[in-house]
């Protein structure tokens, strides 16, 4: 009998970092070729030696072209429950 599915997802969240590491160089394996390997452990080996300065994140482009995308507001007043009474024009 299979274990509950909570447990399942339990075991993969518990993954070690190792096995992390091994998923990512052998992700590295998969998409790059022997140069562009080389380049990466070497950029990255001059980063840990300080040699070079550590990059920073990228700007997000789009965040700062929609700085208001789903910044969402919540009006505090509630909906009205009746029509409005409309003013007479004098």
């Amino acid at each position: 009998m299979p274990p509950p599915q909570k447990a399942i997802i339990l075991l993969v969240k518990e993954a070690s970092p190792m096995d992390q590491i091994t998923r990512f160089v052998v992700w590295i394996c998969s998409r790059f070729n022997r140069q562009q390997i080389e380049r990466i452990v070497s950029d990255l080996t001059e980063v840990l030696n300080s040699q070079k300065n550590f990059p920073s994140r990228p700007k997000d482009v789009f965040k700062e072209q929609h700085p208001r995308y789903r910044d969402f507001y919540v009006d505090p007043n509630p909906p009205l429950t009746e029509p409005s009474k409309k003013k007479n024009k004098i």
